[in-house]
């Protein structure tokens, strides 16, 4: 049974255990400093983290572990060996076990690299001049 959608970050985070709220009050902080300004949302149920209007970042609490999505190919590939101890599902999300330190400037670094790919996103294209 899932537990009640929250209508807030810290709603969200008021309804964990001691151990994930802990875990995930460190990984918000961490996400904030990587985005500077950033609004907070609940979006599908989990935290979310947007800049410009648009998210950037996600992540989530479980029981053994908690989630930072998406992880992009390019975000993978930036990141090289620094995930190595994590797991990388290869569909987007990043799992983080539960027990152990929170790694702060990984995710840091993930924030400002997914803003940095969605503000290259918005970029507006220049369009080749029409032959005519």
């Amino acid at each position: 049974m899932s537990r009640p959608k929250a209508p807030s970050v810290d709603a969200y985070l008021a309804d964990l255990g001691d151990a994930q709220r802990a875990a995930l009050t460190q990984v918000r902080a961490a996400i904030l400093a990587g985005l500077p300004g950033a609004e907070e949302a609940i979006s599908y149920g989990i935290p979310a983290f947007r800049v410009d209007g648009r998210v950037v970042v996600y992540c989530a609490a479980f029981t053994a572990h908690y989630s930072v999505y998406p992880a992009t190919e390019t975000l993978v590939q930036a990141l090289g060996d620094a995930l190595a101890p994590y797991d990388y599902n290869g569909k987007g999300t990043i799992r983080f076990p539960l027990a152990g330190r929170v790694p702060t400037a990984l995710l840091t670094r993930i924030a400002t690299l997914r803003a940095a790919e969605e503000a290259a996103r918005q970029r507006p294209r220049h369009r080749a001049a029409k032959k005519r």
